[in-house]
């Protein structure tokens, strides 16, 4: 329980209507969820506005609502905060609820267009095998500890990520690393949060179904780092020409990380296979579980962050050397006939031209590449081109095929996407919608030697069509197919 008061702090109050000294037992800003007792702050949301529900959470219990426009009739047994905006507000209100737990903890994130989730993933393997208790927020998985909680957005609402940190704090966390997606920090989802360091991955097309512009693409993504403290660290990818962007209104420490120029911390790939990485890490010899030139990336960001956190470099060297692969990122099986097969999240055109880069890098040439992708519905739908034109430049055989097509056809999405394939490669495509149809048909094609790239789902489980997630699970489909058609 909180009085209203003291959680109102930086809040950007424009007008109390009734008392803030009311006890506040929890916070909502989804009506349904209201109880007595309780603060509803009305969000102006993307798909529905709260002021629209705010006499339901009245109905409903709320003592208190927070608004950046009062309604027209008021109840005098409720107290009103009009704000300037109402979902900064609901940022710093979730911080205070919760006694700030971001202040108790060393709290990392990262932001970038792809790495998000390996670079987060990664952190909290390292600390963890470092003997520290670790919280983690990412796409895939959120964690504290050992124990795993399902994550249901890249970044939760600010009153779950405030929650979910209180409770690492209750638990004995030291650490937090959560991924910042473009949508939180432009929703606010991660304002008022303590920063301890702030990492920038990279940035390439993706999102502008919401964003519209790059530009505001990147705008959002530097929003992180304008807010950081001045005794935080900003840890850009050098590669990256947009990482000199992020850190130009920053109060905090520049630091760098980069494989091709002048960096703070620096990585050479000595050697790429499909069984991991050989790498310079600052002149010292590591080989490592991961595979691709991306991860040596992802990899350095890791090592940059630990050492920006004081921890030893030999521990952390040691420490890299003994990372596993993340769940969905360059997944690898092979079959007795000599068949490989490889799962990836890579759902923007930068992330597919990455994997598909580093099979070049590791392949024989003696070998056909036989990639099966898609894309998502209701997203940006201007990377489906980009997407097939990029996996018929790099691959031998490609075949169009469904990926969440949520509220769209299926066959729509692939026809955008077969716009893109240049008249030269129309011969090495095929199209078949049902996603396990078309692993199958790729499975089939391939002959010993060969390699199956499965591209744009990665770690999920489902396919969501029409509204409805239905179980599906690529590596899972693809270790099947191999066991039955190549066992």
């Amino acid at each position: 329980m909180k009085i209203l008061k003291d959680i109102l702090y930086k809040t950007g109050l424009e007008e109390v209507i009734g008392t803030t000294n009311v006890a506040i037992e929890n916070v909502f800003f989804d009506s349904r969820a209201v109880e007595s007792f309780s603060l509803f702050v009305a969000v102006s949301g993307t798909q529905v506005d709260g002021h629209k529900f705010i006499d339901k959470a009245v109905e409903k219990g709320a003592v208190a609502v927070v608004c950046e426009q009062l309604p027209e009739v008021l109840n005098k047994d409720i107290t009103y905060v009009k704000v300037g905006n109402s979902a900064e507000a609901l940022g710093y209100i979730a911080c205070n609820f919760y006694d700030n737990p971001s202040e108790e903890l060393k709290l990392v994130g990262v932001t970038g267009t792809n790495g998000k989730t390996s670079v987060v993933t990664l952190l909290h393997q390292l600390f963890q095998s470092l003997g520290y208790k670790c919280g983690m927020l990412s796409t895939v998985v959120n964690k504290i500890g050992d124990d795993v909680l399902n994550a249901t957005h890249t970044t939760p609402d600010a009153l779950s990520v405030n929650r979910l940190m209180h409770e690492m704090v209750e638990e004995g966390c030291d650490y937090c690393f959560m991924e910042a997606s473009s949508h939180a920090i432009d929703q606010h989802r991660v304002t008022g949060l303590d920063f301890d360091v702030a990492v920038f991955t990279n940035i390439t097309h993706d999102h502008l179904d919401y964003h519209k512009t790059f530009k505001n693409y990147i705008n959002a993504k530097k929003l992180l780092f304008d807010n950081l403290k001045p005794e935080a660290f900003a840890l850009v990818n050098n590669d990256d020409r947009n990482g000199a962007v992020m850190v130009q209104n920053t109060s905090a420490k520049v630091q760098t990380y980069g494989v091709k120029t002048m960096t703070d911390f620096k990585a050479k790939v000595i050697e790429n296979q499909f069984t991991g990485l050989q790498l310079s890490i600052d002149g010292n010899d590591v080989w490592t579980r991961l595979v691709g030139g991306f991860n040596a990336y992802n990899l350095l960001a890791v090592y940059g962050v630990a050492l920006l956190l004081e921890q030893d470099k030999m521990d952390v060297l040691t420490a890299v050397s003994k990372l596993d692969t993340v769940n969905g990122r360059f997944e690898y099986i092979k079959t007795p006939s000599d068949i490989a097969g490889i799962v990836d999240y890579a759902h923007t055109p930068d992330a597919l031209e990455n994997v598909l880069e580093t099979i070049k890098e590791i392949r024989t040439r003696n070998e056909q590449v036989i990639t099966v992708v898609g894309c998502g519905g209701d997203r940006d739908k201007a990377k489906r081109p980009e997407m097939a034109r990029i996996a018929c430049k790099f691959s031998d055989k490609v075949i169009f095929t469904s990926d969440n097509p949520r509220s769209e056809e299926p066959d729509v999405i692939i026809a955008d996407m077969q716009a893109g394939v240049p008249p030269q490669d129309f011969k090495k495509t095929l199209s078949i919608t049902n996603r396990k149809e078309a692993i199958k048909a790729a499975v089939t094609m391939a002959e010993s030697g060969d390699i199956i790239l499965v591209a744009g789902k990665g770690h999920e489980t489902y396919q969501e069509i029409k509204g409805v997630r239905h179980d599906f699970d690529d590596m899972a489909v693809l270790t099947e197919l191999f066991q039955m058609i190549k066992g």
